[in-house]
């Protein structure tokens, strides 16, 4: 069985969008939100893969995420506890979103914006904690470099 990380996952488009951070600082919180873009319009096609926990395996070259079995199609939504939605059960992932950082630059150099799992190489966006998440991502997925 492939190893898990603290981290959650939506499938946009056809790849993943992979969230990692601490702990409380807006994974599942993200997740919702891109979720609820895609029912505002806002982007095409979202779907809840993995929440808190997520499987990652390297293969062909390509970085696979999947639920952790015990949470597939589970997510924690703040102020209501833990519900149930509908998930894909694997995805490639396009990019990496990582909370909760300590700073970040407002301008990041190429290599900044490239990120490392399970020795997979992937395009990386920094978030500084207490920073909004979804304006970034959202401006990412919508540029000629993002995901859909």
């Amino acid at each position: 069985m492939p190893p898990t990380i603290h981290a959650s996952a939506v499938l946009v488009g056809a790849r993943a969008v992979l969230i990692q951070g601490p702990s409380a600082s807006g994974k599942s919180r993200l997740a919702l939100a891109l979720l609820q873009a895609a029912d505002r319009g806002a982007l095409p096609f979202v779907r809840l893969i993995a929440d808190d926990r997520a499987q990652v395996e390297a293969a062909h070259g390509r970085l696979l995420v999947r639920p952790a079995p015990a949470l597939a199609g589970l997510i924690e939504v703040r102020g209501l506890g833990i519900r149930r939605l509908p998930h894909e059960p694997v995805a490639v992932v396009g990019l990496l979103v990582e909370l909760g950082l300590a700073k970040t630059e407002r301008l990041p150099d190429p290599a900044g914006r490239r990120g490392q799992v399970a020795g997979i190489e992937l395009p990386r966006l920094a978030v500084a904690a207490g920073s909004d998440a979804l304006s970034p991502v959202l401006a990412y997925l919508r540029t000629d470099e993002g995901v859909p």
